[in-house]
């Protein structure tokens, strides 16, 4: 059996790596991937591993400590085979060390486009600006760096219609929201939205859903994505319904931050859909997502107006972290 050896950093994973661990994978029967992580690197090593082997199923990836010595192929030969517990029987690299490297190791050594012409692109370079470089990314590590953009308001003041048309304008994905799915497959069923006692769980339910949808999604976003409410939302319509918050949801919230938050204002007329039951608080309710957004210190802004005045004003405010 043939064992190969691709190691690197993958900070993060890019087409240049994937040129490289597919050119090593149609060489060898067997082929490890070493992800080296330090603390402080942004992007969590075991993250990086997870994507690396999502992209190359048939590669055996883990993530291990770099515990530096960065010029030492000595040393680092040393390292991998206490890690393999062997010496591969061929090593892959795009890096001037690699002769070094492979020689340490007992090996042989191909050296896979030293000069980037098949894909030029760097780790720092991409680092630096992934939104610029994108097409060499691949879905899973897109929807990490994707800038996403949660649009929130009362009922019936615009938010779908704004989601929908943000999606449009800069050629990406919108995600749909789960709550209103909900509500309808329940009418369907029979039940009387009028006078629903909801529970907990099913807000746990939505925000959960509606988290996974955001997160699938975001793999097939164009730099931006566009979410049609989000699980901040889903909290304050906790609140209104059962009068307290749900720790469950708020926590959720608490975790997935968005780069934007679009508060669309209660100034345009309220249009019955057969879903909505909340004509009368709507000021109230878009005073509540200003205090909590205001609360959670999040970066966010109110749009008025018709919705072509509304486009304007959100796509000027997204274009500030997509230039």
């Amino acid at each position: 059996m043939m064992r190969g050896l691709v190691i690197g950093k993958f900070y993060p994973p890019h087409r240049g790596h994937k040129f490289l661990i597919e050119t090593a994978l149609a060489q060898v029967d067997h082929l490890d991937v070493l992800v080296c992580s330090r603390p402080e690197q942004t992007i969590p090593g075991d993250l990086r591993a997870r994507w690396l082997q999502e992209i190359h199923p048939a590669a055996d990836v883990r993530a291990i400590a770099d515990p530096g010595e960065d010029d030492n192929s000595k040393f680092w030969a040393e390292y991998t085979l206490r890690i393999l517990g062997r010496a591969p029987d061929v090593v892959f690299t795009s890096e001037d060390y690699g002769e070094a490297y492979a020689r340490f190791l007992g090996c042989r050594h191909v050296m896979v486009d030293r000069e980037r012409k098949q894909v030029p692109i760097s780790g720092s370079v991409l680092r630096a600006a992934p939104l610029r470089y994108w097409e060499y990314l691949e879905p899973c590590v897109r929807a990490y760096f994707a800038k996403r953009v949660s649009v929130l308001g009362a009922e019936s003041t615009g938010t779908t219609t704004l989601a929908r048309e943000l999606a449009e304008h800069y050629h990406t994905v919108c995600v749909p929201e789960y709550g209103r799915e909900y509500c309808e497959k329940m009418q369907i069923k029979g039940l009387d939205l009028w006078t629903y006692q909801w529970r907990t769980e099913e807000f746990a339910e939505i925000a959960n859903r509606q988290q996974d949808l955001e997160d699938h999604l975001a793999r097939e976003a164009n730099r931006v994505l566009i979410c049609d409410t989000d699980v901040l939302a889903t909290g304050l319509w906790h609140q209104r319904y059962l009068g307290i918050g749900s720790p469950e949801v708020e926590a959720l919230a608490s975790s997935h931050r968005h780069d934007l938050y679009l508060l669309t204002d209660c100034d345009i007329p309220f249009v019955q859909d057969g879903l909505r039951d909340g004509e009368t608080i709507r000021e109230w309710m878009t005073a509540r997502f200003e205090e909590t957004l205001a609360e959670r210190e999040l970066p966010w802004v109110k749009v008025s107006g018709d919705p072509k005045r509304r486009l304007t004003q959100a796509v000027e405010e997204i274009d500030k972290f997509l230039i």
